[in-house]
């Protein structure tokens, strides 16, 4: 075995100890020495990516974005080479109690509303940047209360998200924000009970995490992971369980033509700035 391949990876969640174990047994069947290191939030895992700890990253978009401006900044480049087919043209939505009077987006002036972790791309920044683009401005029009549920997971806890439903529901907020996906969890899970709530706005689509590499990582080593990441198959006994855990049925080819929207939000907001400013000072 000749091909080695370290990954980067946040543990957001104690199944992702599972999820790459499997995975790492199934590459090496085939051929890819295949390890992993687990860290603590993306900042420390984004950093340590251009320290040159390892060779490709699992990352959040808001840490794709991250990369991508430092690695601008260094005069390097970063490449996104694939991401899951459930990554792809996901909104979020913002969410009133059935009952509400509050009909269009300019009733929410002057309104509260409940968001996620504050680096949470789908539970704050996407949603707070589609009001803002509608008219309302988050710091003057209207009473945001973050719900800051593991700050430095970028919105992968979805506990965040869930907090504000419940806050929805008792009464707390007038409104609040998740990822559609979580909205239709929350209704089967009853935090959100089927027919209490409805969706006064959609944001227009955007993707999600995605498997990020930088100028320098060992060519061969890396083609070898793209092809059987993509040759994956949900027909496949062994592998079916782990795809499962991750959330997909297949792996896609990474693009990266869908972040625009959250780019729109770090750079109203100032997001990543000083993140950006300070590892590029401490890499360069």
């Amino acid at each position: 075995m000749t091909n080695k391949i370290i990954m980067g990876a946040v543990a957001y969640d104690p199944k992702v100890v599972t999820i790459w174990d499997g995975f790492k047994a199934w590459f090496k069947e085939r051929g890819l020495d295949f390890d992993y290191i687990l860290y603590e939030n993306y900042e420390h895992q984004v950093e340590s990516h251009f320290k040159g700890h390892y060779d490709v990253a699992w990352n959040s978009p808001l840490a794709w974005l991250q990369v991508k401006a430092i690695a601008s900044k260094l005069g390097r480049t970063a490449e996104a080479i694939a991401m899951r087919d459930t990554d792809c043209d996901l909104t979020s939505v913002i969410v009133v109690k059935a009952e509400s009077p509050i009909r269009s987006i300019e009733d929410l002036r002057g309104k509260s509303i409940g968001v996620g972790a504050g680096d949470s791309p789908q539970a704050t920044l996407i949603p707070l940047v589609h009001l803002a683009e509608a008219g309302l401005d988050p710091d003057t029009d209207l009473r945001v209360r973050r719900f800051d549920v593991l700050v430095g997971k970028h919105g992968d806890h979805i506990g965040g998200e869930r907090d504000a439903a419940l806050a929805l529901m008792h009464g707390e907020v007038d409104a609040c924000s998740m990822i559609d996906g979580n909205h239709l969890l929350f209704g089967r899970e009853n935090t959100l009970p089927t027919g209490a709530t409805r969706i006064l706005t959609q944001t227009a689509e955007y993707d999600h995490c995605n498997f990020t590499v930088l100028d320098g990582a060992p060519v061969k080593a890396l083609a070898q992971f793209r092809e059987l990441l993509l040759s994956m198959s949900y027909e496949d006994a062994a592998v079916r369980p782990l795809l499962d855990l991750e959330g997909l049925k297949v792996w896609k080819p990474g693009r990266t033509d869908h972040y625009g929207l959250l780019e729109r939000a770090v750079a109203r907001f100032g997001t990543i700035d000083a993140f950006v400013e300070g590892v590029a000072a401490r890499c360069g």
